[in-house]
């Protein structure tokens, strides 16, 4: 069993809020624009940590992190980019893949809308946890907390910050 806290778009930001949460998770997962590394720097202190770099990102981050980032947790297969739309309408750079061998649970961030949907074609868990950095149109900052517990996710939280 893995507590996760999932997270995106912290574009630079990263506060004591943030890090109460990381201190009570297994892992911590960053689904891209993270910005300053002092971010990841400061989670990775902390906790294990994924992490995929996104658009805003500069070459420090796509050195140290890749752009698609897949991988068994317990029993869920896991694949995190940051720009990977959502069901029905998934981005180009990726449906191929999705169809041809889609993940269990697939995460994405990017368009700081947090999102959680299935996309029962496929089997396939989307979840977008939003942005929890202060830059962006988001009016309210959110992170996701969950917990994969062999081949189950359950216990799914969304955790709200005000901007």
């Amino acid at each position: 069993m893995k507590k996760i806290l999932l997270l995106s778009d912290t574009h630079s930001y990263i506060d004591d809020a943030i890090l109460k949460h990381v201190k009570k998770a297994d892992e911590v997962w960053h689904a891209g624009d993270i910005g300053d590394l002092k971010v990841t720097d400061a989670i990775k202190a902390l906790k294990p940590l994924r992490a995929v770099y996104g658009n805003i990102d500069d070459d420090k981050a796509r050195i140290e992190f890749p752009e698609n980032n897949r991988f068994m947790c317990e029993g869920i297969d896991v694949w995190i980019t940051h720009i990977g739309g959502y069901p029905n309408k998934y981005n180009i750079r990726v449906r191929e893949e999705i169809y041809k061998n889609p993940p269990k649970l697939f995460i994405c961030g990017h368009s700081h809308i947090l999102k959680v949907m299935p996309d029962k074609k496929i089997n396939l868990l989307h979840m977008n946890p939003g942005a929890v950095g202060k830059h962006g149109f988001h009016n309210v900052r959110t992170m996701l907390r969950f917990i994969i517990d062999g081949d189950k996710i359950k216990e799914l939280e969304v955790i709200e910050f005000k901007k």
